[in-house]
């Protein structure tokens, strides 16, 4: 199929082994609903992409699907009064690349309240080199500043999970704002990369996972954004500062917490839970403008890596084996 009216996707359709994954052209009148249509330049690789990739944790329904969580072009055709045909525009959340399709195509149907306006100052690679993953840390970042946490804090910021996507560029954030920040990993292959991207020290995941001894544990962190949650979140809890706050992001470590009301009675911790799928768009705006402020693109653009739509399978493979490090890009022209 060619014309004007085809795009290119990486399509997944169910199988009885489980999904496979190929590259087609398809007609526009597969797209879903929606009141715009972008043409699509850029989208990126995160972790959950290596889960609907690979068919993991029931993230999406209905077959064939498009995944891609995030998604950054330019609008083609507009029924809505916010967009005009040339506009920039970039996607992140409302569960694009699970509920409805994503990013992995060169034509994208989507909502208009769904999309965010580029924000000067970056480019559509750009952001996607920020995407999903960098979004959501400041969001996090955000939260902890809503609540208090300011550089001249006693004590250091922790960041857990931070080799992955939202660790890093939340380490290169909080560096670049003046935090001292410990990153926890369990990967000592990354020490280097982190202590470059702004890390004061480093703390191994098993020794900040280990159970607390008691319902508190010494007064260690003046703040904390936590990927992982299970043990690694209890544990840090009974370590948070008086008044501090965690920022909890991902699910890693499973959703059970078994940490007591105590750190939150004793020393008055706060729980903020962030979520970039449905989050509000004047917010997104204010995230998206910081980002292009607060954040050193340099380092971020350096740890980037850029693919095309036929590398996608097997490197959402490579994610889920924590064998992708930094931000992928996956440019739609390849």
């Amino acid at each position: 199929m060619t014309g004007q009216d085809s795009f290119t996707t990486l399509l997944l359709e169910e199988t009885e082994d489980g999904v496979s994954a190929s590259i087609k052209e398809l007609g526009e009148s597969a797209l879903p609903e929606g009141d715009v249509t972008v043409a699509v330049q850029y989208s990126s690789l995160n972790y959950k992409d290596g889960m609907v990739l690979n068919g993991l944790g029931k993230l999406v329904r209905t077959y064939p699907h498009v995944p891609g969580v995030d998604l950054a072009g330019t609008v083609m055709q507009s029924d809505s009064p916010n967009y005009k045909a040339g506009d920039e525009v970039i996607l992140t959340g409302w569960r694009v690349g699970e509920a409805h399709w994503g990013g992995y195509a060169t034509r994208a149907r989507v909502k208009s309240d769904w999309l965010v306006p580029k924000p000067a100052g970056l480019s559509l690679k750009e952001c996607m080199a920020i995407g999903t993953a960098g979004f959501t840390a400041m969001l996090a970042v955000m939260a902890l500043e809503d609540h208090g946490l300011t550089p001249d804090a006693d004590g250091e910021v922790l960041v857990t999970g931070a080799a992955g996507g939202v660790g890093s560029v939340a380490v290169s954030i909080l560096a670049h704002l003046g935090y001292e920040i410990t990153a926890s990993t369990g990967r000592d292959e990354t020490h280097a990369y982190l202590k470059d991207l702004g890390a004061t020290s480093i703390i191994d995941r098993a020794e900040l996972a280990a159970p607390p001894r008691g319902p508190l544990g010494k007064e260690r962190w003046s703040g904390a954004i936590d990927n992982v949650a299970g043990s690694t979140l209890t544990s840090l809890l009974a370590s948070l500062g008086y008044g501090a706050s965690c920022a909890a992001v991902g699910l890693a470590g499973g959703p059970k917490l078994d940490s007591t009301v105590i750190p939150f009675l004793l020393r008055s911790v706060n729980l903020l839970g962030i979520d970039s799928v449905m989050c509000p768009t004047a917010r997104r705006i204010d995230a998206w403008t910081r980002l292009a402020r607060d954040l050193p693109r340099n380092k971020l653009l350096a740890a980037t890596h850029t693919a095309g739509l036929a590398d996608v399978p097997e490197l959402g493979g490579r994610i889920l084996r924590g064998q992708v490090r930094g931000r992928t890009v996956i440019d739609l022209s390849l």
